[in-house]
């Protein structure tokens, strides 16, 4: 059986396997985090190009961020010592900066979270660097289709299951294979909370969803299987079979008709080619 509970202002953090239902100020909180997220992804449109470095994309994401009044949830994050995820072609997640210099050809999933005012705006989002492959196209093309059609179905009266079918369904239309080792979350003043947001699953199964409900939904798409390993770093999360992964991800909330995305482009970035 869910658990759901009322957040009141002064309700301490917790996680406590109850589901969230918050109240305006709330979104108003997740829509300025989720804004500056946004601008951050923005901003890194003209530097997503071959021969820049993932550290150096880090650094202009940490700056940004820090200039924008918000603070990475990411670094120092279960000792994690970066300000974003940055994963390139077969890589699924979680991927490290470091001094690997992006190639014409890559597909590049950038992930951060600022913390503004004490909410999380958590979004991903794919780059295409280069002259890159059709297949490659298609993969992160049909990934960001999964990720608005998940929220199609995000809305009173629905349910997880409703979400993840949508995604599941498309995905394996184009014969693609949805990543279940890892999941979306709820999210606000806690960076990961209840409920999971699973990306495979049946209509009318899972959690209903009701208005205040804060979570993203970020499926992980992979040409070949669903497959992945962890690496020995213990965060990088790989394609078992080497094959091309692409992820989008939005920070959404449940209203009385619907929902709300939080982690829009201003920009109408959303998606590429930007």
């Amino acid at each position: 059986m869910t658990d759901y509970v009322t957040v009141t202002s002064d309700a301490p953090l917790a996680r406590t396997g109850a589901i969230k239902l918050h109240g305006a100020e709330a979104f108003a909180g997740m829509h300025k985090a989720g804004r500056l997220a946004a601008e951050t992804l923005d901003m890194l449109v003209p530097h997503m190009v071959p021969g820049v470095t993932t550290a150096e994309i880090d650094k202009l994401i940490y700056d940004f961020v820090k200039a924008g009044g918000g603070v990475p949830a990411t670094l120092g994050y279960r000792g994690y010592t970066h300000s974003s995820c940055i994963s390139i072609n077969h890589v699924v997640c979680h991927g490290i900066p470091s001094d690997k210099a992006l190639k014409s050809g890559d597909i590049v999933n950038v992930d951060v979270t600022p913390i503004v005012d004490g909410w999380h705006g958590d979004t991903s989002r794919m780059y295409l660097i280069g002259d890159v492959p059709l297949k490659a196209k298609r993969l992160v093309e049909v990934t960001y289709e999964c990720l608005m059609l998940g929220i199609e179905q995000a809305r009173p009266g629905n349910t997880m299951g409703d979400v993840a079918h949508a995604i599941q369904r498309h995905a394996e239309g184009h014969r693609f294979g949805v990543v279940r080792d890892f999941c979306g979350h709820g999210v606000g003043r806690l960076f990961h909370d209840a409920p999971e947001v699973v990306h495979v699953g049946r209509p009318g199964t899972g959690p209903e969803l009701r208005p205040g409900m804060i979570f993203t939904i970020e499926p992980m798409i992979n040409i070949g299987r669903p497959d992945v390993k962890l690496l020995d770093d213990g965060w990088t999360a790989v394609t078992r079979d080497r094959s091309l992964s692409a992820q989008f991800e939005h920070s959404i909330g449940i209203t009385a008709d619907g929902c709300e995305i939080f982690t829009g482009s201003p920009a109408g970035l959303d998606k590429p080619p930007y």
